[in-house]
């Protein structure tokens, strides 16, 4: 091998692979948090497209000539990148609304921390539950999972090529609606339990008006809720499981929508 042969068209290949890996990878859960060093991030991309670029790369004609096409095409990738990354987002989002409304349930929600990853304060119980969410989707290769999916948008969605398509928006929607869907059903043990706390608590204050049913009435709920709230882990691991299950087929949708349309 001759180590003083410039190919242009291989340099801009290489470009074309890092410019894709470096704005999608950024913009996905995990490997785009701000918790990790930008250092970090900026070491893994380059070895990450050194890795892939002979096997996964796009023909130097694709490059832009125009310098005014560059940055159409790098504004593409955003939004490929933002639009992969939303999805994985909207289960996490999911988990942290859920811990939200068991915080108001149990009486946490004027306790609060600051989230390091996105730099919002909130509840104690969301952010215990988006960090164990976290790990459950680490342990069951949910990261590998986004690598894949960002391979897979090699062969689907070429640079400067991105469609937003009406089956784009109507997936996204949807995926977005199941949010909320998702938020009650993993806080709707401890939100039912301390409901029914709530409601025996009431028959005392009747039955006996002279009992602190408030002062009575907070160390109760929150023994219940942590109660309950140990129920919730296996719930939300069954969650994790079957969404880290179809997120190699929900990327595939996803990026044929994005795709340029068939012959």
């Amino acid at each position: 091998m001759n180590l003083f042969t410039f190919d242009p068209g291989a340099v801009l290949s290489f470009f074309l692979t890092l410019f894709r890996i470096s704005v999608v990878l950024f913009l996905l859960p995990f490997f785009g948090g701000q918790s990790i060093p930008n250092t970090i991030k900026a070491a893994l991309v380059l070895v990450l497209s050194l890795a892939v670029w002979p096997r996964l790369s796009f023909p130097a004609d694709i490059f832009p000539m125009d310098p005014w096409e560059l940055p159409v095409m790098l504004l593409g990738e955003a939004a490929l990148g933002l639009t992969m990354g939303l999805m994985v987002r909207f289960l996490f989002a999911a988990v942290q609304t859920g811990g939200q409304l068991i915080g108001f349930q149990m009486g946490f929600a004027m306790v609060s921390v600051l989230d390091p990853d996105t730099g919002v304060s909130e509840a104690v119980s969301a952010h215990f539950l988006y960090m164990t969410s976290m790990l459950v989707f680490l342990a069951l290769d949910g990261h590998l999972f986004l690598l894949k999916g960002l391979a897979q948008s090699f062969a689907l969605v070429p640079p400067g090529r991105l469609f937003l398509t009406p089956v784009l928006v109507r997936q996204v929607l949807e995926f977005s609606g199941q949010m909320f869907f998702l938020a009650v059903k993993i806080a709707s043990p401890v939100m039912a339990s301390i409901f029914l706390v709530d409601l025996a608590l009431a028959l005392i204050s009747r039955a006996a008006p002279q009992m602190h049913v408030l002062v009575l009435g907070f160390p109760v709920k929150l023994g219940v809720g942590f109660l309950f709230l140990t129920l919730i882990f296996q719930l939300l691991a069954m969650v994790l499981s079957g969404y880290v299950r179809d997120l190699d087929a929900m990327f595939l949708n996803l990026l044929r929508a994005m795709g340029p349309p068939g012959p």
